[in-house]
């Protein structure tokens, strides 16, 4: 059945890509964004400039009647932060301005709300088992500590209003469009950059952006989502070490692997100021992305392998 969607941060690299899936199945799609002419081709846009949402419920328009809302927009990790109080200013955004997208959205009729959420809400890194849905959450950065309030805010007003909500947790998004530390890292393959990450074993969670807009819309359309948190991943988890390799095969280029000990490592974060990152780099962050198969009979439709050579050749086809 033909359903509208109504998407924040629709002209985002997640954003995207789940438009472009939406508009294949026959749905319509309206993309809120800030900036005119800039969703996938197909998508209707309302551009609403506001910081943090200000002033949605008002501004909603009359004609636009949808069945669910997709909320991507967010204030993500920032490498450099300029604001004198990250927190503040990612609670502006994710908390505060999360809620008025669902009380603007249930105002106007509409039932469900899939909040795009992140991994970083329960955990940095995994210690003995993968991470799932029931562990405790304990973030630990700005960014994590709001999604995680957004969440617990959205589920209390779903409560309270009716609207179904739907909390999807993903770990690192890759695929054609990325940006961040991928794109550094297919940079520095292509060149010939010899990396110091042959000795890291540690596995990582990942998920190609496709098979996460696969998920998404089973999030949109299955009953049984409603009122439930899914992480969703690719189902293997690679290496650093693999992911180079298997980057450089893609890319055509030799593997350059220098197997530093993750003690050096660790030190080198400790002098550069940079342990935090480097805790990432070699941790263990390992997701488990069972309940959504159990709950929505959902799976991958595409292998790591099939991401990682779309986003290579995207990348290529940049150069």
């Amino acid at each position: 059945m033909t359903q509208h969607i109504a998407i924040t941060g629709a002209n985002g690299f997640v954003g995207k890509a789940l438009s472009r899936v939406l508009l294949e199945r026959g749905d319509v799609v309206t993309g809120i964004v800030r900036h005119p002419q800039s969703t996938y081709s197909g998508v209707r846009e309302w551009v609403f400039g506001a910081d943090d949402f200000d002033g949605i419920e008002d501004a909603w328009p009359s004609t636009l009647h949808c069945d669910v809302v997709v909320h991507l927009a967010a204030r993500v990790h920032v490498m450099k932060e300029a604001v004198s109080e990250p927190l503040a200013a990612y609670r502006a955004t994710n908390v505060t301005g999360s809620l008025r997208v669902a009380r603007a959205a249930r105002r106007a009729g509409v039932r469900r709300l899939v909040f795009v959420s992140s991994i970083k809400a329960v955990a940095e890194s995994s210690q003995d088992h993968p991470v799932t849905e029931t562990d405790r959450p304990m973030p630990t950065d700005p960014y994590g500590i709001s999604k995680l309030e957004a969440e617990r805010a959205l589920l209390e007003f779903g409560a309270q209003s009716g609207m179904e909500i739907v909390i999807v947790r993903p770990p690192l998004v890759y695929g054609p469009g990325v940006r961040a530390n991928f794109l550094q890292l297919m940079r520095a393959i292509a060149k010939g950059v010899p990396l110091p990450l042959g000795a890291v074993t540690a596995r990582r969670s990942m998920v190609f952006v496709d098979n996460l807009a696969d998920a998404l819309v089973h999030c949109i359309v299955a009953p049984g989502a409603a009122g439930q948190t899914f992480h969703v991943t690719d189902g293997q988890d690679l290496t650093v070490a693999e992911l180079v390799e298997a980057l450089a095969r893609q890319l055509h280029v030799p593997t350059r692997l220098i197997p530093v000990p993750v003690p050096l490592l660790r030190l080198a974060g400790r002098l550069t100021g940079r342990s935090a990152a480097i805790d990432r780099l070699v941790g263990d962050l390992r997701v488990d992305s069972a309940h959504i198969r159990e709950v929505l009979g959902w799976s991958a439709p595409y292998t790591v392998e099939q991401g990682l050579l779309e986003t290579a050749s995207w990348y290529d086809s940049t150069r």
